[in-house]
């Protein structure tokens, strides 16, 4: 039978970097925007098994022939001088695959990748969707792995998709924002701003739901077998959804089902949010009296420091008096015995 998805690639989370998105975009607006051919870039960063972060990347010249999709051209000694010359600036970040502008797997793809495969062992390929879309995840990933026919044929090549999520760090989340504030259009308001962002998340809530539901059909009717661990998903997110069979209270009028479900819904959160403020308020009145008692020891240890140094400076002097005074009486006692000699 075919290798399946957690046979032949380990469970991986693929992380992009807004930066690469840039940069592929740039990539295509400069070259060939507006044309049918597609971009082909090499991708940085770090792969430590269970995670491949995607940090940066850099445009590869590349050429194909429109006609046959065998005749193309990489040019791999570029990618060398290049990788050499990234690795002097930011030893972290590796060669760990590929990209190109798609939209979709073409047949050359995966000679492309034997390629990159001098470079990685398992080289990541990153479809980057360079069309402007209201919804989705501009990112498809694939890693290549062996087909195994049950017909004992040659095994063959091909690419497993891989889930990938876009996540920005700290700096580049600031000049995201810086960014997003400089081209967003002043003449807006933002409720309207508001109300298409809501627009835009239950769009992409409906395309999401319209997806569990063709795929719950699919396996209703036979044509896909039955995940577990996608069933148990579904059914963390159905125990979140209010409980809509919640039955009236005793001895009142009915009232509506749905608002009453999620106003128990609602209860429990607030009755968390409430312990939890409680429990910081203990917390930091516990902390402000121990830093007073704290000071107070500080201060009283400093008191008798200053006494116990002000009592050794008293003594010093008592002794240096009678130092004093000794040798004076030394003194006329030596004159007293020179007037009785003469």
């Amino acid at each position: 039978m075919p290798a399946t998805v957690p046979e032949a690639v380990p469970s991986v989370t693929i992380s992009v970097a807004p930066l690469v998105l840039l940069s592929a975009c740039d990539h295509y607006g400069r070259t060939a925007k507006g044309t049918k051919k597609r971009v082909v870039g090499v991708l940085l960063g770090q792969n430590s098994g269970s995670v491949v972060r995607v940090t940066n990347s850099f445009a590869v010249p590349f050429e194909e022939d429109e006609k046959d999709p065998a005749v193309w051209f990489l040019d791999h000694n570029y990618v060398e001088s290049m990788r050499d010359m990234f690795k002097k600036v930011n030893a972290k970040e590796k060669l760990i695959g590929w990209y190109h502008s798609g939209p979709k797997l073409r047949a050359s793809d995966l000679q492309i990748n034997e390629l990159f495969k001098r470079y990685t062992p398992n080289p990541l390929l990153v479809i980057i969707d360079v069309e402007p879309k209201p919804i989705g995840v501009p990112t498809d990933a694939y890693f290549a792995v062996e087909e195994i026919k049950d017909d004992g044929t040659t095994a063959s090549k091909t690419f497993v998709h891989t889930p990938s999520i876009i996540e920005a760090e700290e700096a580049e989340e600031i000049g995201v924002e810086h960014l997003l504030r400089d081209i967003r259009d002043v003449a807006v308001g933002s409720l309207s701003t508001r109300i298409n962002n809501q627009l835009q998340a239950l769009q992409g809530l409906h395309l999401r739901l319209r997806d569990i539901g063709n795929y719950l059909s699919k396996v209703n009717s036979g044509a896909l077998p039955v995940n577990h661990t996608i069933l148990g998903l579904l059914q963390d997110v159905f125990n979140l959804l209010p409980n809509l069979s919640t039955p009236s209270a005793e001895g009142g009028e009915e009232s509506n089902e749905l608002s009453r479900a999620l106003a128990i819904k609602t209860n429990d959160q607030l009755m968390n949010i409430y312990l939890s403020s409680l429990i910081r308020a203990i917390i930091a009145f516990h902390d402000l009296i121990d830093n007073k008692i704290k000071n107070r020891q500080d201060q009283a240890e400093g008191e008798g420091e200053a006494e116990g140094e002000k009592d050794k400076a008293e003594k010093k002097d008592e002794k240096s008096a009678e130092k004093d005074g000794k040798k004076d009486d030394t003194e006329k006692k030596g004159g007293i015995d020179k007037d009785l000699d003469l």
